[in-house]
């Protein structure tokens, strides 16, 4: 049995992003997988880096403290996936939030001889479900943060065999039906991840 940790960041339960976040669980649910459901902003994930953390970001044992329980989570994972809206072409601040906190020196990389060191190699599978306002051109134009994070910085660090971006770009203009047809994909991505 796999282990999922889903990272979702979107504060409205009625939102699409929400339903994108419904279809992800179930369909992973369905296929067997063990998946640890994190809603950031319904546990009350908060992303700020503290001065403090800051200082002893370096210091491997003692910077997990504040988060710990964030890091068995992802430690304890097989499958990562992300499901967040794009805003201002990147995460929202709470997902932002918690790379910089648990994302930590020791647990997603190590630092040996000067060079970054990947630590979340159990991490077999990764995959992002999004959604951005604007369309993928202006998404390209503007470098498209979230997925280099994605595609380039996760993927270092995780070394997974299938990586998946899935997005719906111009969803400010987006139908019912393409909205719709979109969550289709994702069920469908998520029956083949």
């Amino acid at each position: 049995m796999t282990r999922a940790l889903v990272l979702f960041a979107h504060p409205c339960e009625e939102s699409f992003g929400a339903a994108l976040h419904r279809e992800i669980v179930s369909t992973l649910e369905c296929r067997g997988w063990d998946v640890d459901d994190c809603d950031l902003n319904a546990e009350g994930f908060q992303p700020v880096l503290t001065a403090e953390e800051r200082r002893r970001y370096h210091d491997e044992g003692p910077n997990l403290a504040p988060v710990q329980d964030y890091v068995h989570r992802v430690r304890a994972a097989e499958a990562l996936v992300l499901s967040f809206p794009v805003w201002n072409f990147g995460y929202p601040a709470i997902l932002k939030g918690f790379f910089d906190r648990v994302f930590l020196p020791g647990v997603s990389f190590s630092i040996v001889n000067g060079k970054v060191v990947p630590n979340l190699t159990h991490v077999r599978k990764l995959a992002a479900v999004t959604t951005y306002g604007g369309t993928r051109l202006r998404a390209t134009l503007a470098g498209d943060p979230p997925r280099m994070i994605v595609k380039r910085h996760l993927w270092h660090v995780t070394r997974p065999h299938k990586t998946r971006y899935i997005a719906l770009y111009d969803m400010n203009r987006a139908t019912d039906a393409q909205r719709a047809s979109f969550l289709t994909k994702v069920r469908r991505e998520m029956k083949a991840f």
